[in-house]
């Protein structure tokens, strides 16, 4: 490729019906000039292209790395996601054993209070019963007491008629009313 240097450094051989020697230099200075600009943009275009190729490799291997890195998160959160679902299943089935286990407990409790209940409810019962019976027999000695105590009074009343004085001393004791108690002042 030639540079604007060959440009200015290029020498013409001389003729003898050759070109103006001025208007050839100053077409060369004029193309030498133009040829430098556009050989300066050509290398920074290279350069500029060879920085944006590399900005682009290093773009595509940032889009590996994150394709790389979004495979495994990806990855990593469907395996989080099914140990999640496997630890909620045992989580759920340790809730529903102790739920059993819980209701289990509870009925034995409640089979045991039951237990109790019928147990104190037969004690109820049977003292009942013996508190019935002991009133009943209470009762009844009361009543025989008192037909005794009446047939007795009966007969003192009968015999107070029929007997005499000298009995009357034997008979004291259905008779015997409180013996007023005198107080010191008297």
């Amino acid at each position: 490729m030639i540079t604007p240097l060959d440009i200015q450094n290029k020498e013409f051989k001389k003729s003898v019906r050759g070109y103006n020697e001025s208007e050839v230099d100053a077409f060369l200075d004029q193309v030498m000039a133009d040829y430098e600009q556009l050989f300066k943009e050509n290398m920074e275009l290279k350069e500029q292209l060879e920085r944006d190729s590399k900005q682009v490799e290093k773009y595509k291997q940032m889009e590996e790395t994150l394709k790389e890195t979004l495979v495994v998160a990806q990855s990593s959160a469907e395996e989080l996601r099914s140990n999640a679902l496997k630890k909620a299943d045992l989580l759920v089935e340790e809730a529903e054993m102790r739920a059993k286990e819980i209701v289990a407990s509870a009925r034995r409790e409640l089979e045991r209070i039951h237990a109790h209940q019928d147990e104190v409810l037969q004690q109820i019962q049977i003292f009942k019963t013996r508190f019935r019976t002991l009133l009943q027999a209470q009762l009844e000695t009361v009543v025989s007491d008192t037909d005794e105590i009446a047939n007795d009074l009966k007969n003192y009343t009968h015999r107070k008629h029929t007997v005499t004085r000298s009995d009357d001393h034997s008979l004291e004791r259905f008779n015997t009313a409180p013996t007023p108690v005198r107080s010191e002042e008297e």
